[in-house]
């Protein structure tokens, strides 16, 4: 299901995908793979193209395992892509639902390994995918796999008990048994409630994992030369479960910090946000209801109107050249200051939409 799942974002073929997931392991249960493990996956290809499947399923079961390092390659084929990535997560979910997370240098499962996996074949194939809701699918799985195995163990311990009443005269141990059968069957009713109710899972292991997954991507684009504070800023934003947009806009914003009209920017932004924050805070509401044009004073303020309507990168000029020099935000007409702490509001929102820059320093 979750191989599926990912192939809607990966442009695969969602057959040709959940086969290959079925198939990935299968070479894991071969002699020849047990004395030869670096033949792990070249041996799933050769038995896939014996079998007589298709090019794409023997492809994903020898590429599913990469990238097992930093400079390993990362596969490219569709098919190989989807089944990798949903590998890598049901790993991650998998350890992250029994608990069994990294801790400090220690890491046995190598699951930062996985969560950089993960990152590379998201980045580096330009996956767009909402890592949140597929983590959320591949628990689902999970827990669905360990209640399955609460219901098989249940049935077993039932079918013990049953055999033992059988052999016993009517006496208090003939009773005691039958409590415990009575106590086995409302166990495995509840599990099997649980089994039945397809209800919305809890987020927090999802969340949990994102964290995750954004740590490890900290140190990925710090490697690659971004701040801290502009990475910090882009993931600060909704939407941070997409890791190829979040990286476009860190990359995109470290290189426009970079720039004069980048550091003016920030400025100007800084100085809005701050005017706001704290005439907000003073008056006790929050100015986001739409400045009107009507009740601009000067042909600066128009100016920046016009900017705003007229396209966004005109922001950083206007806010160097027009807003702040040639306009005091504070008058003593309350619909003017109103209107202008409305329109900061408004440069603050759009500005805002990219990046958290109150993130940024300078």
């Amino acid at each position: 299901a979750l191989a599926r799942e990912i192939a809607g974002v990966t442009g695969a073929d969602a057959d040709l995908a959940e086969q290959a997931a079925r198939w990935a392991k299968a070479d894991l249960s071969s002699e020849m793979v047990y004395e030869f493990p670096e033949l792990q996956g070249l041996m799933g290809r050769y038995y896939a193209e014996k079998a007589g499947l298709p090019a794409e399923v023997a492809g994903a079961a020898q590429e599913h395992y990469s990238p097992l390092g930093p400079s390993d390659d990362v596969p490219t084929a569709p098919v190989s892509v989807t089944v990798a990535l949903a590998d890598k997560l049901d790993t991650l979910t998998g350890f992250w639902a029994i608990d069994e997370k990294p801790t400090g240098s220690k890491d046995p499962f190598a699951l930062r390994r996985a969560a950089l996996g993960v990152i590379r074949l998201v980045l580096e194939n330009e996956v767009r995918a909402n890592l949140a809701v597929l983590v959320m699918r591949a628990e689902r799985s999970a827990r669905l796999h360990l209640l399955n195995s609460d219901m098989r163990r249940f049935d077993e311990d039932i079918a013990k008990a049953e055999y033992a009443l059988a052999g016993e005269p009517d006496n208090d141990k003939a009773e005691a048994i039958s409590q415990e059968i009575d106590q086995l069957r409302a166990k495995r009713d509840s599990v099997l409630d649980q089994l039945d109710q397809d209800r919305p899972i809890e987020s927090a292991l999802a969340a949990d994992l994102l964290s995750f997954i954004h740590d490890r991507l900290k140190v990925y684009l710090r490697d690659e030369g971004l701040r801290h504070d502009v990475i910090d800023a882009c993931l600060a934003m909704e939407g941070n479960d997409d890791l190829a947009l979040v990286v476009k806009r860190a990359r995109a914003l470290g290189e426009m910090l970079g720039t004069e009209d980048g550091e003016n920017l920030l400025q100007g932004f800084k100085r809005a946000n701050n005017i706001l924050s704290q005439a907000e805070e003073k008056d006790g509401v929050e100015y986001s209801y739409g400045a009107d044009v009507k009740f601009a004073e000067t042909e600066e303020e128009r100016a920046l109107f016009a900017a705003l309507d007229a396209a966004e990168p005109k922001i950083a000029a206007a806010l160097k050249a027009q807003f702040f020099d040639a306009v005091q935000v504070n008058t003593d007409k309350d619909v003017v200051r109103r209107n202008r702490l409305n329109l900061l509001s408004r440069i603050r929102g759009l500005v805002g939409s990219v990046a958290d820059l109150t993130r940024v320093e300078g």
